[in-house]
């Protein structure tokens, strides 16, 4: 009796000889993770109640509704860079803290980080993902505002697309925070009733003008805030607010710091 060849692997040939393939290099493996990050997200239900669903409720109920009126625009040109921030705020916080957390819990961040995509991979990954999903939330809300009436000045998409990204990095350092710090039923608490209190009292979509006085000095300080008031002003008048810019910024900054000193992998 002849012995069967065995099957070819990945580093041998049908005919039993080693073969040199080169490992894939670190934009590849991130392009990759990104890939599959974006692709879990789109396909999760309840993330495309909160990322889409949500937010376009919110849009045209802002717009039928005069809650808005009276602050020196339509309704629908006031409504829709908070749905943006909004958006953003879905995706990079709620949304990613909430896979971060259950990845985390079921022991899927502890082995990525021991592959060759790395943990530094791995949270690009995660960031890209994000990206993507944010682009494609705003090219819907695009399509569903531009027949709504919806009239941005064509200097502010540069910079309110700017401040887009940078909100979103600053929700997605928080995220990862919330994530790597308590427990994933904690985790899906915490982003979940923030998401709830920063949409309806963080400025996020409705102006801080239109908030208690009390709320009003409060704010403005917060990410939810700061990228509201900051996307209104650049898509409703085409200008850039510094001080939301540089506290989106801080944001950023000091939340990512505290995520790399006290993420845990396990």
């Amino acid at each position: 009796m002849t012995n069967a060849p065995y099957p070819a692997s990945a580093g041998t040939s049908a005919a039993g000889k080693p073969t040199s393939q080169s490992p894939a290099s670190l934009a590849r493996r991130i392009l990759l993770q990104g890939r599959y990050e974006s692709l879990t997200m789109l396909r999760n239900g309840e993330q495309l109640i909160l990322a889409v669903v949500l937010p376009l409720l919110a849009l045209v109920g802002l717009t039928v509704t005069p809650f808005l009126d009276g602050l020196g625009a339509s309704r629908i040109n006031v409504a829709v860079p908070g749905i943006l921030a909004l958006c953003a705020m879905s995706t990079a916080f709620t949304g990613q803290g909430i896979a971060t957390g259950f990845d985390r819990r079921y022991g899927v961040l502890r082995f990525l980080s021991t592959t060759p995509l790395g943990r530094t991979g791995l949270i690009a990954g995660k960031v890209l993902a994000v990206l993507v999903v944010l682009c494609l939330q705003v090219m819907v809300v695009t399509l569903v505002a531009l027949p709504l009436g919806w009239q941005p000045p064509a200097s502010g998409w540069l910079p309110g697309l700017f401040l887009l990204v940078l909100g979103a990095a600053a929700f997605t350092a928080l995220g990862l925070l919330v994530a790597g710090t308590v427990r994933p039923e904690a985790t899906l608490a915490i982003t979940n009733l923030l998401w709830i209190l920063l949409g309806v009292l963080g400025g996020i979509v409705i102006p801080a003008d239109r908030l208690p006085a009390v709320a009003q000095s409060i704010v403005v300080y917060l990410p939810s805030g700061a990228l509201g008031e900051a996307l209104r002003e650049a898509f409703m008048f085409g200008t850039v607010d510094v001080g939301a810019a540089f506290i989106l910024l801080a944001w950023t900054v000091l939340a990512g710091a505290a995520a790399i000193r006290w993420f845990k992998w396990n």
